[in-house]
């Protein structure tokens, strides 16, 4: 295969190519779920919802909408979301907003490197007055749940918070306690300080369904953000009526799973994680020597549940390829290793992420 050509990944087996699987004595076609047909008046009732938290986050929030995409994908899907930005680009009013837009309960985190794992779970207090231990559950317990700066919390604090992000659930005293329905992690990182900062491992950050970067705003967008705040858009006076109730949230995330997904766009995402593990072979030689590790099956879980989203939030029941190359970067970025030569030569992940896609024929 030449490099850098609209190819199919090779090496895979013919089923696969086929866009079946192998059984003994021949073959079947993939089977992929949503199958269920969605009918017009419930995707029509997923884009009231949806369009109502939407118009909540443009009310108080300005710009962004990459951001905005990203917390109703995780919101829709229950991924968790890691933001990395440098202060003040509305991270926190951000995950707030969604919450009051949907009747959540919503809770920060300010991790720091004494913060402990029973600080954010839970732990048992004993009462003088009954003599026995009494549960207190952790901020984690919540709906939508902001990570403030995670990588300033010690390794042992962000496995627990990881454990429950994975399990959905917590176990103190040795009584397990689920988390409630939706849940939602947004996590952020401060690429500026190192100093007091414990990075997250890149097996740990493969659990987030997304990484998204944050960019500052337009001067037209600052000098809005300004007239907002003279307005009082932020004081609780006017803080706007929930736009959509948990119960709506639920059924959008049953719905999400109905959205129909073709096997050749499974093929297609397949392609795309194939490739980061095989860059020597389709992409050019120089960017394919930056990576050290390509991406886990988790990142072609992360595309097909993730484009099934934004295929409703695009009033679609089915996904289209550029439902799958608009989460490409969001969905590789922190998958994709890459060595210290990148670093030295301040190759961004996502000049490589653009190559791969490059080199997959769409469908």
């Amino acid at each position: 295969m030449a490099r850098g050509g609209h190819v199919m990944p090779a090496g895979q087996p013919a089923a696969a190519a086929a866009g079946q699987e192998q059984k003994p004595g021949g073959f079947r076609v993939l089977q992929t779920t949503g199958a269920v047909r969605i009918e017009a008046a419930e995707l029509a009732r997923a884009q009231q919802v949806m369009t109502g938290i939407s118009r909540s986050f443009d009310a108080k929030v300005v710009g962004q909408a990459r951001l905005r995409e990203s917390l109703l994908v995780g919101l829709m899907t229950g991924g968790h979301i890691l933001l990395e930005s440098v202060p003040g680009l509305a991270k926190t009013t951000a995950a707030q907003t969604v919450a009051e837009a949907v009747s959540a309960e919503f809770r920060r985190i300010q991790c720091t490197p004494d913060l402990l794992p029973s600080d954010i779970v839970g732990t048992q207090i004993y009462d003088a007055a009954k003599g026995t231990f009494v549960t207190q559950l952790g901020p984690v317990h919540a709906n939508i749940v902001l990570l403030d700066e995670i990588n300033r919390s010690s390794a042992k604090t962000q496995s627990a918070m990881l454990e429950a992000m994975q399990e959905r659930q917590t176990s103190i005293g040795g009584v397990v306690h689920r988390l409630p329905t939706p849940f939602l992690v947004l996590a952020t990182q401060n690429p500026i300080e190192q100093e007091g900062t414990y990075l997250l491992p890149e097996a740990q950050m493969d659990r987030f369904m997304l990484k998204d970067v944050l960019d500052y705003p337009t001067p037209a967008e600052e000098a809005e953000i300004i007239r907002r705040i003279d307005s009082g858009v932020f004081t609780d006076e006017q803080r706007p009526a929930a736009a959509a109730s948990l119960e709506a949230v639920t059924e959008v995330q049953e719905l999400v799973r109905r959205v129909y997904i073709d096997p050749a766009i499974v093929r297609y995402i397949v392609g795309l994680v194939f490739v980061t593990r095989n860059a020597a072979q389709y992409i050019d030689a120089r960017l394919a020597g930056f990576i050290e590790f390509g991406a886990s099956p988790r990142a072609s879980i992360a595309f097909s549940q993730a484009a099934r989203a934004v295929a409703l939030l695009n009033g679609r029941d089915h996904v289209i390829p550029e439902d799958v190359k608009a989460l490409a970067h969001r969905v590789l970025r922190h998958r994709i290793i890459l060595g210290f030569e990148a670093v030295a030569e301040q190759v961004p992940v996502e000049a490589v992420i653009d190559a791969v896609v490059a080199s997959v024929q769409t469908p």
